[in-house]
């Protein structure tokens, strides 16, 4: 028989242990091992069974079991000091408050976080892949250094799904429906106990209903809408059924409610608690775009401003971070779908659909007319915008100069943040052990302390790393067994798993998304080959293997099971295991347990890659193509970089290449290196590369410099720069947005006239002045509306510069016809080809960029 009806009935705690229900629904227990100690004492078993989960744990006690723990005097002691000591966690001033105290020109007060996918715990599968466990990591840290974020997103009541094999290899996905009341979050509600609602329009009379969930992350609240309300039709309560599930209209559906349905939630949150209105806006990935869309209305309606005013004021305080290199991970709607869903009687008040048309048309070289591009309408409506490594920088500035003509692609304006790893997350708890006992200190960042990892004996440093190696080893083995009963196989067909890996045998790790950049089976190009390395006498190595392959596609699906097919292979499977459903339990496991961390996309299509930082945290060593973080700081020593066939158009020529690269290096460099013991056994290269690993990757790699970059670069310009344009009259935006429409109407006559230059000979030498005078018609502009300038570099054969520097002229006086005349000195300081220019850029205080306008008159 099936329920008609179900329902969670909550626990009533004693109340000398009510403090236990404060510790369960805030997810700092799930990176504070003091915590989870605490429920683990209660019932090791049970805490187990019900995988670690404090909110399961509780409701699966009985009131007697309740009753006597209440009654231990120990017990209810530790409670409190728990309880006390988070408190103490929420709200002593951190990094950020210390930060704002001396910033010039103010700190924002809230920062709303938009992210369609937030990977905090296992508890809550609410995530996907990297950008989740980055959105994640992101709130974790901004709790940990004071940051005051408000995360937003969508509540999916079957998350992303359940992977598992079938006897063929075959990926199959379950969707189990997750219950809130049975999940550390609570419903918003009203002062008279009803829930609260966030309403949107739909297309034919219909309405979008939305309740608010929230998940307290330390300290930092976030809001999770879900559309499964009553209200709703059957078609509405889906929308929020799975991550990025169903076809286009429900996608657009879901993102409206994340940007507008978002945004409004940040204002219930603000009534309903206090909360300031947050100072800036991130969108987290385009999929949240549409908040700017909301705000624009916000601003028509409540300031009277038009659409171009509201327009600015919005930028101003927006950033965007675009997390991919590959078009195909953009979503794009067809226009007419947009149409359908924001023109006609559903047209926004004081957003005409033309002008939203506007914000996500692909009208550049190489763009698709009749599309709706939500990275596109994200890098307009985000006057700061930026990629999520240094490479993936540049492969970004690339990918969208279309929106900026005339510029090369290092003016493009889309900066970097690279991405960094919460360590509290992913951590071994044994690493911190070794720290405490060998550094005085479990907090390394804090007390900078990560020059002196040398100091830890490296008898420790190997022992703790077999220690994390076994421990995989034995998760391996649980999984390997639950997931070949899953396949049919009887307990009888399993004796093998008892021996699969080796915990003194060189363990690589791969776990990953499979799209097809990534190249899963890369390392299957020369199967022959790769079995060796696994069945080398001296030195075998070991893969550890997982990876989920998104529902609807086939080409992912395929790569899995030809991977899974090999690693079935009774000579081999003892040194290789595909692992399903990769999340972040498994995660907490494979990290510390690899010795080597596996990377090989195809460049430059990796944006950042957190895994191997993760590795790296752990003592792991990289193996990676320079793509993502590696291009970055791969330093020779911290790991070992595959090569590149750049240039190498043939796709299966590349990939045979790039493979041959790798198993050379695992023959001849990683596997000797990790086998060269000492007489006590010790691989004292490998101890070393680990320890300078450490030294020097650990302070970068870190999510609190991650977020303290955020904070610092662009949240608070991001603050100061909407400040200036939206004080009590918004003037600063109307003035902003005037002069935008003055400078685009009279930029079709600015033109450089004329240049001329003295001050040097035939044959310039270092030192020497050179004087520039230009001379431009401005087209009805005001000399001090534009920023006229030299820019000078090596100029090559082709006459292309790089290496540029600009350096602004000064106005010297105007003519008739609108001709003004510029001048400036160019003290010569660089030998070799020397190439000048001079261009004409709008000039206005409300620009971060001189770029930003996409205009520029060059000579």
């Amino acid at each position: 028989m099936k329920a008609i009806r179900r329902f969670s009935v909550r626990t009533v705690l004693p109340a000398p242990i009510a403090a236990l229900g404060d510790l369960a629904s805030n997810l700092r227990w799930s990176w504070h091992p003091p915590t989870r100690d605490l429920f683990q004492r209660i019932d090791p078993q049970r805490w187990d069974k019900v995988r670690k989960d404090p909110v399961r744990l509780l409701s699966a006690l009985s009131p007697q079991e309740l009753s006597d723990l209440a009654g231990d005097a120990e017990f209810v002691s530790a409670v409190a000091a728990a309880k006390a000591d988070l408190d103490t966690y929420l709200s002593e001033p951190r990094w950020f408050q210390a930060w704002a105290d001396e910033v010039e020109g103010g700190a924002p007060k809230a920062i709303g976080y938009f992210s369609p996918e937030f990977g905090i715990t296992e508890v809550l599968p609410q995530y996907s892949g990297g950008l989740g466990i980055l959105a994640g990591d992101h709130l974790k840290t901004a709790s940990d250094l004071g940051v005051p974020i408000v995360g937003v997103g969508l509540f999916y009541k079957t998350g992303y799904f359940k992977q598992s094999l079938n006897r063929d290899g075959w990926q199959q996905e379950t969707y189990p429906v997750l219950d809130p009341d049975g999940l550390p979050l609570s419903l918003l509600r009203e002062e008279d106990g009803t829930p609260c609602v966030i309403t949107l329009d739909l297309p034919g009379g219909r309405e979008l209903h939305a309740h608010v969930l929230k998940a307290q992350v330390g300290r930092v609240p976030l809001l999770l809408l879900d559309s499964d309300v009553p209200e709703n039709d059957e078609a509405a309560r889906n929308i929020t059924n799975r991550l990025y599930g169903g076809g286009g209209e429900q996608r657009l559906q879901q993102e409206m409610l994340l940007g507008i349905g978002g945004v409004r939630a940040l204002r219930l949150w603000s009534r309903l608690t206090g909360a300031p209105t947050p100072d800036v806006y991130h969108t987290n990935e385009g999929h949240a775009g549409f908040l700017g869309v909301e705000r624009i209305h916000e601003l028509t309606q409540s300031a009277g401003l038009s659409f171009d005013e509201a327009l600015e004021a919005v930028r101003a305080a927006t950033v965007f971070t675009t997390h991919t290199p590959v078009p195909a991970g953009i979503d794009r709607f067809e226009a007419d779908l947009i149409t359908r869903h924001f023109g006609g009687d559903r047209a926004v008040e004081g957003v005409p659909v033309d002008r939203l048309l506007a914000l996500g048309a692909e009208d550049y070289p190489g763009g698709q007319a009749g599309m709706f591009n939500m990275a596109v309408m994200g890098l307009r409506l985000g006057q700061r915008a930026n990629g999520v490594s240094k490479l993936h920088g540049v492969v970004s500035r690339g990918m969208f100069d279309g929106l900026w003509p005339g510029f090369d692609d290092d003016e493009v304006p889309i900066s970097s943040v690279t991405n960094g790893v919460h360590a509290g997350t992913w951590v071994d708890r044994k690493v911190y052990e070794v720290a405490a006992k060998h550094l005085g200190t479990t907090d390394i960042e804090r007390d900078n302390a990560w020059d002196r990892i040398g100091d830890v004996p490296r008898d420790a440093i190997w022992a703790t790393k077999r220690e994390m190696r076994e421990q995989l080893v034995k998760e391996a083995r649980r999984r390997t067994r639950s997931s070949w009963k899953k396949r049919g196989a009887s307990p009888a067909e399993l004796g093998w798993v008892d021996d699969i890996l080796d915990p003194d045998v060189l363990t690589i790790g791969f776990a990953r998304r499979v799209p097809t950049y990534k190249r899963l089976t890369l390392m299957l190009r020369d199967p022959a080959r790769l079995k060796r390395l696994l069945l080398d006498e001296k030195r075998p190595i070991q893969l550890v293997i997982a990876g989920k392959s998104h529902p609807a596609d086939e080409t992912g699906k395929q790569l899995i099971q030809q991977m899974v097919r090999f690693a079935d292979d009774p000579e081999i499977r003892h040194r290789i295991v595909f692992l399903p459903n990769y999340d972040i339990a498994m995660a907490q496991y494979l990290y510390p347990g690899c010795d080597v961390w596996l990377n090989n996309p195809l460049r430059p299509f990796e944006a950042c890659g957190t895994s191997g930082m993760k590795a790296a945290l752990n003592g792991g060593l990289n193996l990676s193509i320079l793509d993502g973080w590696w291009d970055e700081w791969f330093d020779g020593e911290n790991g070992w970089a595959i090569p590149t066939a750049d240039g190498v158009e043939d796709p299966e020529r590349r990939d045979d290449i790039e493979a041959a690269a790798l198993y050379d290096l695992i023959e001849n460099s990683v596997a000797p290196r990790f086998y060269d013991v000492d007489a006590e056994g010790l691989p004292q290269n490998w101890i070393s590369m680990i320890t300078h690993t450490l030294a020097t990757l650990g302070p970068k790699v870190l999510a609190s410099r991650m977020v303290r970059d955020y904070t610092t670069q662009l949240y608070g310009p991001a603050a100061r720069a909407g400040w200036a344009l939206n004080g009590d009259t918004f003037e600063g935006a109307r003035d902003l947005a005037a002069y935008k429409a003055k400078v685009k109407a009279a930029w079709p006559n600015v033109r450089v006239d004329h240049v001329e230059s003295s001050g040097v000979g035939d044959s310039p030498e270092i030192g020497e002045t050179l004087h520039v005078n230009a001379y431009v018609s401005l087209g009805g502009l005001d000399p001090e509306e534009v920023d006229v300038q030299v820019v000078h570099g090596t100029a090559r054969d082709s006459d292309e510069l790089r290496d540029v520097v600009s350096e602004s002229l000064q106005f010297v006086e105007s003519y008739e016809g609108g001709r003004h005349h510029f001048a400036g000195d160019l003290a010569l300081s660089r030998t070799g080809s020397f190439g000048y220019t001079v261009r004409v850029l709008p000039k206005h205080a409300g620009l971060a960029s001189t770029s930003e306008l996409g205009l520029v008159a060059n000579a």
